[in-house]
């Protein structure tokens, strides 16, 4: 009987190990599986905090470099005044997070904005500390690629690194509101298409998810700028040294953001849990209290921590 059960712990200890080094860790090194649960679970928050920045890095440096690429078109053998094509910052912006999402959403969950961080902690389904230091990665990764692209880029005349500001005859509250409709999309897209109670989903979440930023952008270029990201905005007002309405850029995203949250949440899918179970989530954020309703827990998902 002992060596029954020594070989079913045994066997056990295996299994848990191989899942957590090939999904449930996301390739913690074998010295680092086998340290105690809150050692391990540092170094693998360590592990994310670092990733979520180089992954910002590269969606915000991708984004802005479109917005700093000018097409200059000819008129009577004369280069005329620098116009921007927003369908290709646009899309940019869009496929550089789609592609982000899709190589990477199964490390971190690839949020890459506080936004959309800020939906999915008030929809539970991270802990308040992981969102803080997720929001403060993201925000880290925004600088250093505006700051690489500030080098890349000192050539080119009044250089604005692709700052947020306010179009002519657009004031803050009109642009503010813009700010809102634009994220609200976002995160609401997020929120619906990596639902892990549904199983009627047959194409690629990041992939809708990057269309939507998209379209944010689509809607949003003409009157602000489109933030829809604040950590993207940041970056450009830090190097830049320029933070005029940059407020508008943090307060609407994260109005959009959780006003997504909470009618995703409450009116268009409602949730059966109660305040306990999203009290345990926000506190511990552990993995098997994401899914509070208790649906199956193979369900199909994307753009999640597994």
């Amino acid at each position: 009987m002992f060596w029954y059960h020594w070989k079913i712990n045994f066997v056990y200890k295996i299994k848990h190990i191989v899942f957590v080094s090939l999904s449930g860790q996301y390739c913690l090194s074998a010295a680092e599986v086998s340290l105690p649960g809150t050692a391990r679970t540092a170094a693998l928050w360590k592990r994310r905090v670092k990733k979520k920045s180089v992954y910002t890095t590269f969606s915000a440096g991708f984004g802005i470099g479109s917005a700093l690429g000018y097409n200059f078109p000819v008129v009577g053998n004369k280069t005329a005044t620098a116009t921007q094509d927003n369908v290709k910052v646009s899309l940019a912006f869009g496929i550089a997070i789609a592609t982000m999402a899709q190589s990477v959403g199964h490390i971190s969950g690839a949020h890459l904005n506080p936004a959309v961080t800020l939906g999915l902690l008030l929809s539970c389904q991270i802990s308040v500390l992981k969102a803080f230091m997720y929001i403060v990665a993201q925000c880290l990764g925004a600088v250093v690629a505006t700051a690489i692209l500030s080098g890349v880029t000192s050539s080119l005349p009044n250089n604005s690194l692709g700052l947020n500001a306010l179009a002519e005859g657009i004031n803050s509250g009109q642009g503010l509101g813009i700010e809102i409709i634009a994220t609200f999309q976002l995160v609401l897209c997020v929120l619906a298409t990596t639902d892990r109670r549904r199983n009627d989903i047959s194409g690629s979440a990041p992939l809708a998810i990057g269309l939507s930023v998209a379209l944010g952008h689509l809607l949003a270029i003409d009157y602000t700028g489109c933030g829809i990201n604040p950590a993207r905005s940041l970056g450009s007002a830090l190097v830049g040294r320029n933070f005029t309405n940059h407020w508008i850029f943090w307060v609407g995203p994260m109005l959009g953001g959780a006003s997504a949250a909470l009618i995703y949440d409450f009116i268009l899918a409602p949730r059966s849990s109660d305040l306990t179970d999203r009290m345990k989530v926000w506190t511990s954020g552990q993995v098997e209290e994401y899914d509070l309703d208790g649906d199956d827990v193979n369900t199909r998902v994307e753009m999640k921590p597994k």
